[in-house]
């Protein structure tokens, strides 16, 4: 495919912002956006200010109607109850996706737009940003071969948005576990293997009396993996004055790896980690070269992939529900394999 790569936009909001900036950064010979389509016409177009001729829509139907012969890539920048047949139309179409995580609330959409995706035979890219971090990409490379004993993560931090903000209604963003903390456990799993079952326990205390919150104030999971390690995840999102934290702790045997902004290992010297961080490309400037090449290599997360991650805090919201353990389907054997695990 010649450069540049033509994209567009179904949803205009806040994430799709940061996306639009990092292609702009690449440049108009490697990625021009060419379509913006939001159900707000008034959002879309004050996004169509920052990008020169880009046509606006605020109907997908209509944009690929009129639009898909001059579009290669598509960016699906929704809120997680906002996933329609964006995928599978554009899937149909032979446009490469780029999806915003989670990918959905419905599981069983989830296989159907996977299906329409390999039927499709386009790329796909998930947008789980840690993958393409330094410490993280740098624990993958040095742990995923090692024997893991348990692996912890923690996300604790404050309420998005004001009180008419779609992540605060559960039925909208899945709570916090699914809609934001769904990068730890994606990151999990990267490093230490598939997650077969999860039991949840949820609270709502500090934020019950709060104006259109729903979600719950506290959220803890345990989890089984397929190679007999245990972990769990816990997160809040009530620490509106600070004190938030966001890492994992991997533990193999009498190593510790803590990973955050930096990676460091106890002992030091039980494994060797690089002095320099590596210079690894964004997850838009991997998506615009695997798109340009028609190479998917440089994906570290395609829809199946997300699809896996998206499950594990779907089986946790019904955990929490019936108070039993569940099962993961996709981390047995529910969901075709992906050349990315």
């Amino acid at each position: 495919m010649a450069d540049p790569v033509r994209i567009a936009f179904i949803g205009t909001g806040g994430i799709a912002g940061h996306h639009l900036g990092e292609l702009t950064a690449l440049g108009p010979e490697k990625a021009r956006v060419v379509a913006l389509c939001d159900i707000s016409e008034e959002r879309a177009r004050s996004a169509a200010e920052d990008v020169a001729d880009a046509r606006v829509f605020t109907d997908h139907h209509r944009m690929f109607d009129e639009a898909a012969a001059d579009i290669d890539a598509v960016y699906v920048c929704v809120p997680p109850f906002a996933h329609d047949d964006a995928e599978q139309l554009a899937a149909a179409a032979g446009l490469h996706l780029f999806v915003e995580k989670p990918v959905v609330l419905d599981y069983d959409l989830g296989l159907a737009n996977l299906a329409a995706i390999e039927k499709g035979g386009i790329l796909s890219s998930v947008g789980y940003t840690l993958r393409y971090r330094h410490p993280w990409r740098t624990a993958r490379d040095l742990l995923h071969d090692r024997e893991v004993s348990m692996i912890c993560a923690d996300r604790w931090g404050g309420t998005p948005g004001d009180e008419d903000n779609w992540w605060r209604v559960q039925e909208k963003s899945g709570g916090q576990l699914h809609e934001q903390t769904t990068h730890q456990i994606d990151a999990m799993r990267w490093i230490a293997g598939e997650i077969t079952e999860v039991y949840a326990c949820y609270g709502h205390r500090v934020a019950e009396n709060t104006t259109n919150m729903t979600v719950p104030d506290s959220q803890v999971m345990s989890l089984r993996f397929a190679s007999g390690a245990v972990g769990y995840v816990s997160n809040v999102c009530t620490l509106t004055s600070g004190g938030g934290r966001s890492g994992m702790q991997v533990l193999m045997g009498d190593t510790i790896a803590d990973i955050g902004r930096e990676l460091t290992v106890q002992p030091e010297d039980a494994i060797a980690v690089p002095a320099e961080a590596p210079a690894y490309e964004s997850i838009d400037a991997a998506f615009v070269r695997a798109v340009s090449s028609g190479d998917g290599a440089p994906i570290l997360c395609d829809y199946a992939e997300g699809l896996r991650s998206a499950a594990v805090s779907l089986a946790a919201n019904e955990s929490a529900a019936t108070g039993r353990p569940v099962s993961v389907p996709c981390g047995q054997s529910g969901l075709p394999g992906s050349s990315l695990v």
